[in-house]
């Protein structure tokens, strides 16, 4: 019940927050493994969240897991999504990906922080799924509730690089979106982070 509305009961990456102001944190990251795939869309009868039963079937959230163990995985929170940079005429709009011509999403689950080696986590059976090592990192972040569509996840990208640039804080990457809790989550009740690295 407490999914429904908004609780986060499952763990969630370690960070130590830099800096603190009305706009934004900056917040230093522990290193973690995380599990990706990255796919088109179009693929996937453009469902651009294609990949969350892909990574779910890993973990064995739903049924058996897809691991070489085959070994059940704890989920944790956020999942997180890079898409393809898109240039408009006036700004970035959109967040990462191979190119900007590309139409790619790479979707993320950060894994139980048990596992501190990616060979320590179990061997994906789907080729599509990678495992890897992310070292410390540093991002800018924006916490917003409500449903994370393109145009508000535009916005606040934008907004936050602004702020960031006034305060003289160096953007090195596109954004993440980081999102919560499960899509049957009241929507005023949904936790959703907009993340911009920076040196």
């Amino acid at each position: 019940m407490g999914m429904v509305f908004g609780k986060i009961t499952v763990e969630t990456p370690k960070y130590e927050v830099l800096q603190a102001c009305a706009d934004y944190e900056i917040r230093k990251y522990a290193p973690s493994v995380i599990a990706e795939v990255t796919y088109d869309p179009s693929q996937l009868r453009g469902d651009r969240d294609g990949g969350f039963m892909i990574l779910a079937n890993y973990i064995g959230a739903v049924g058996e897991p897809r691991n070489s163990k085959p070994e059940k995985i704890a989920m944790t929170a956020p999942v997180i999504t890079k898409t393809p940079e898109k240039i408009a005429m006036t700004a970035p709009v959109v967040t990462t990906g191979e190119s900007s011509s590309s139409s790619r999403v790479t979707m993320q689950f950060v894994l139980p922080s048990k596992y501190t080696k990616a060979e320590e986590a179990p061997k994906p059976t789907d080729e599509g799924v990678v495992i890897r090592e992310e070292g410390e990192r540093k991002y800018a972040v924006v916490r917003f509730s409500g449903l994370a569509t393109d145009k508000v996840v535009n916005e606040k990208v934008e907004t936050l690089r602004r702020s960031l640039e006034r305060d003289g804080h160096k953007v090195t990457g596109d954004h993440l979106l980081a999102r919560y809790n499960p899509p049957w989550t009241l929507p005023p009740l949904r936790t959703n982070e907009v993340m911009l690295p920076v040196e």
